[in-house]
């Protein structure tokens, strides 16, 4: 049968420009691609031979030339019925240039949350979310304008740099530092002063994530607060996280926020180590950079929905990695045959991330009973 024969062989079909394709990635046992309509929010996974067709799909070449390729790829030609399933698919959500325009999707979210999103929701007194400028695409885009020359390797590298040095640091002298918290704790003025840089890093990290996703052509869907009372905190939804160009920008996206984190106690380790303090204002500083350091390294904890997690799914090339890997060790630990069938890529990447989720978690866990420790014998 011919790559497309009849009428349908000279068809150019050509895919609507919002529309965004993914890289290859694990779900489970299987390859998959993810596609969304950015104007819709509808989204959808295919597997890798639809994802051949579709990506091809550019206007510019007809489905005699696609089918051609596919055969050569796969060793399989298409006739006129797998063309019009797929057609009428795509045709159905809207996907294709000159179709009907389709309907939104009742949730715009994701297959797998991006960086710092956040989902509608009723707001009451208790829990909801608020907006905070008109167009949040245009916000990013101005204060990318401001600071993107930070992202500049020639600026990048000794930022971090000093980072690194900052939590050398914050390592080799973490006991005094536990003791400054303490001491904090009964200030109440420096204790409020403390909590307002917090939260004011805080909200710095989530307008990383949307700068270093515009400097990467992603888009910002929203800037806004979320409050779970007696906690108000800023979001920041990067509505194409998972569409952007490589996964270099991806997993430099998911860790802006705690980079920033790191960056903005910078000054403050300068102010700690070299200035003219008062000892009430050196302990402070002493409290915030140990707590600065931890809620920064916190959010790059490897589980959902943390930046950590964003980071790992890149790195293992997987959509929805806990549940995957979960699901795969189960299978391997009962010596299933349904195991063995999973591709040689996700029998490393599972136990991998399994492995180096539990060492990050001990080490956490050794960490904060060594802090314990401390405080009590000190």
């Amino acid at each position: 049968m011919s790559a497309a024969p009849g009428a349908l062989a000279a068809y150019r079909p050509a895919l609507r420009p919002r529309v965004l394709l993914s890289d290859p990635l694990l779900d489970g046992a299987a390859t998959v691609h993810l596609i969304k309509d950015a104007g819709t929010g509808n989204s959808f996974k295919v597997g890798p031979k639809e994802h051949f067709l579709i990506a091809r799909m550019d206007g510019e070449r007809s489905l005699a030339e696609i089918g051609e390729a596919y055969a050569g790829e796969y060793g399989r030609r298409l006739g006129d019925a797998h063309w019009q399933r797929l057609l009428a698919l795509l045709g159905a959500k809207g996907l294709l240039a000159g179709g009907p325009e389709p309907k939104p999707a009742p949730t715009s979210a994701p297959p797998e949350p991006a960086p710092s999103s956040a989902p509608p929701e009723k707001r009451t007194l208790l829990r909801g979310s608020l907006p905070l400028v008109a167009d949040a695409d245009a916000t990013t885009a101005r204060l990318h304008r401001v600071f993107g020359f930070l992202l500049a390797p020639a600026v990048l590298v000794p930022l971090l740099a000093l980072v690194l040095a900052m939590e050398t640091v914050v390592v080799a002298r973490s006991g005094e530092m536990l003791l400054a918290v303490r001491g904090l704790m009964t200030n109440p003025v420096l204790l409020t002063g403390t909590a307002v840089l917090l939260w004011v890093s805080t909200a710095l990290h989530e307008l990383a994530h949307g700068v270093v996703a515009r400097h990467h052509g992603g888009r910002v869907a929203e800037i806004g607060l979320r409050w779970r009372l007696p906690a108000v905190i800023m979001y920041c939804t990067v509505d194409d996280y998972l569409y952007l160009g490589t996964r270099r920008h991806r997993i430099a996206t998911a860790a802006a926020g705690a980079v920033m984190n790191l960056v903005f106690l910078l000054p403050f380790c300068a102010l700690w180590l070299f200035a003219p303090l008062d000892d009430a204002t050196h302990e402070a500083f002493a409290a915030l950079l140990l707590l600065g350091s931890v809620q920064a390294f916190t959010m790059l904890v490897p589980l959902p929905p943390l930046d950590g997690y964003k980071i790992a799914c890149q790195l293992a090339g997987a959509t929805g990695l806990a549940a995957s890997a979960g699901g795969y060790l189960r299978l391997a630990l009962r010596r299933s045959p349904e195991a063995a069938a999973y591709p040689r890529r996700a029998r490393i990447a599972y136990p991998l991330y399994a492995v180096a989720t539990v060492l990050v978690l001990a080490a956490a866990v050794a960490a904060a009973v060594a802090g314990v420790h401390h405080l009590l014998t000190a």
